[in-house]
């Protein structure tokens, strides 16, 4: 079986390499990449095209939110693709945009 290949994007550097070492320690999940804003998460989003992307809400330079609608927009800003990844937010506490992370379907 093929693994999910997951991006994992958080500022804060040991909770991206805490979360990228428990997911890589499952055999059906491979981290294929970590990015430490918003904007650095769509570049390597549309270079690494993972599976998932694991996504923290608040981060500097672009914000999880703004990030993950980027993301998932159709095409994924490559012209003529129509590949979508799933991306899931999480954030500390309970913000109140949090309901509004991932765009329904």
């Amino acid at each position: 079986m093929t693994p999910v290949r997951v991006l994992v994007a958080d500022d804060q550097a040991l909770v991206r390499a805490g979360l990228a070492t428990l997911l890589d320690s499952q055999p059906d999940l491979e981290v294929v990449g970590q990015a430490g804003n918003g904007r650095e998460a769509i570049w390597l989003a549309r270079e690494l095209r993972p599976d998932v992307v694991l996504m923290d809400i608040r981060m500097p330079v672009l914000d999880g939110l703004a990030a993950t609608r980027q993301i998932v927009a159709p095409g994924n800003g490559e012209p003529g693709g129509t590949r979508r990844q799933r991306s899931c937010c999480s954030a500390c506490g309970r913000p109140p945009t949090a309901g509004r992370c991932c765009p329904r379907r």
